[in-house]
């Protein structure tokens, strides 16, 4: 959509919300749809084209404001999970469609995914030793707890250890900045002759340091040996998966409990929009259910829908799905695709074409087997930093303008 477009849409919003309102009186207050309403009423999955922002809009009257608010609001979410989570080919466990176990939920943000995942582990750890051991006090077990991750993972998974009242230590990752088997299997075996209980590992793919990934395929069978909670942390790098030729770096997920990454970092989904998913949905309703009566409904336990407040820290949520949905089918999967690899040979020929034109710099090109590349070589001894960073703002600027023309 470009801005001429984007004017003219964003009138027609405008329009459409202000007839909203002069019509709100001739309105349902309460909707008469029944829990499940929804799914049938849109594609299993997301298009591969896109669809017209004419059909969209169409489908909001006619498939969302029948639900009002809150029905249609869980239930979009739910099926716009599913949706993202076939993206991805996340194993059918993480997904909600066919009854399954497990699901997905919209959460603020990565830090707050891991700090979820990390409290409902918690939950489930300390039921299950008291289970075993009824003499033990939540407060006996709270301060044997000790969680992992790479000494490259963010800083929010120590602050979820903070707030979670548990121990997490630090494993050394590799000379690829990677987290091993080999070493959180050491830093195990160590704790737990020290008494402690491990219980939760977060692993990274893509650190915000230099983008390096965790061992997946190695710590993910160690996690499940031990009986422990495997997060998995890709918040910025996981929009990369909807892409066949990276799925590859996805592989170990299967192991995981629960799976998290940010379509508002690379996914053109406007912030706050983070996509957590779990094997188990009673695992974090485990640790979130408060039932009190103004918050009772009449299919609360009918087992037919889900209720998002016993998967996150706050009761309040916003519709968040929406923009979920319309940035979906107004690109498809093939334009979200194209958005990730962005790059091709042709653009980077044309980037080229305009450095040399310009003639401010000169760059020169080569072949790496089928990628066209262009080459930054500094050639003279007088070359400064400050030459240097003229000439990057020089080329993002005119990289811009290639991206634009593309776009137009």
């Amino acid at each position: 959509m470009n801005t001429s477009e984007f004017r003219r849409r964003g009138k027609e919003m405008v329009d459409y919300v202000a007839n909203y309102m002069e019509g709100i009186e001739g309105r349902q207050v309460y909707p008469d749809v029944e829990p499940g309403y929804l799914r049938p009423l849109i594609p299993a999955a997301a298009p591969e084209e896109p669809d017209t922002f004419e059909d969209i809009i169409n489908d909001v009257e006619k498939i969302i404001m029948p639900g009002a608010a809150s029905p249609a609001c869980t239930e979009l979410e739910t099926v716009m999970m599913d949706w993202l989570g076939k993206m991805l080919e996340l194993p059918k466990s993480f997904l909600a469609e066919k009854a399954g176990e497990g699901g997905g939920v919209i959460q603020g943000s990565a830090s707050e995914a891991t700090l979820v995942a990390l409290l409902a582990a918690r939950t489930k750890v300390i039921h299950r030793l008291q289970a075993a051991s009824p003499e033990l006090t939540q407060a006996a077990i709270m301060e044997k707890l000790v969680a992992y991750s790479s000494d490259q993972a963010h800083s929010s998974v120590e602050r979820a250890g903070l707030i979670g009242g548990v121990k997490l230590k630090a494993i050394p990752s590799d000379g690829n900045f990677a987290m091993r088997a080999s070493a959180l299997q050491e830093a195990l075996e160590r704790d737990k002759a020290a008494g402690l209980i491990p219980f939760f590992v977060v692993a990274t793919l893509g650190t915000t340091t230099c983008c390096s990934f965790d061992n997946l395929l190695e710590v993910g069978p160690i996690c499940n040996k031990e009986d422990m909670w495997l997060h998995v942390d890709a918040a910025y790098a996981g929009s990369a998966f909807i892409c066949p030729e990276f799925r590859h770096l996805l592989n170990g997920v299967e192991f995981a409990d629960s799976f998290n990454f940010n379509p508002h970092k690379w996914l053109l989904v406007n912030f706050d929009c983070s996509a957590m998913w779990v094997k188990k949905r009673t695992d974090l309703t485990g640790a979130f259910r408060l039932d009190p009566t103004y918050l009772k409904h009449s299919h609360q336990d009918s087992g037919l829908i889900t209720d998002y407040r016993h998967w996150q820290i706050p009761l309040g949520r916003r519709f968040r799905s929406l923009k979920m949905w319309f940035v979906f089918r107004m690109y498809g999967v093939k334009g979200l695709q194209a958005y990730i690899r962005k790059g091709s040979n042709k653009v980077n020929e044309a980037l080229l074409q305009r450095i040399n034109s310009a003639k401010k710099i000169h760059l020169v090109p080569c072949h790496l087997r089928d990628k066209f590349v262009l080459r930054f070589a500094i050639c003279s001894r007088t070359v400064e930093s400050a030459h240097v960073q003229r000439a990057w703002e020089h080329i993002k600027e005119l990289a811009a303008n290639v991206l634009q023309a593309e776009r137009e």
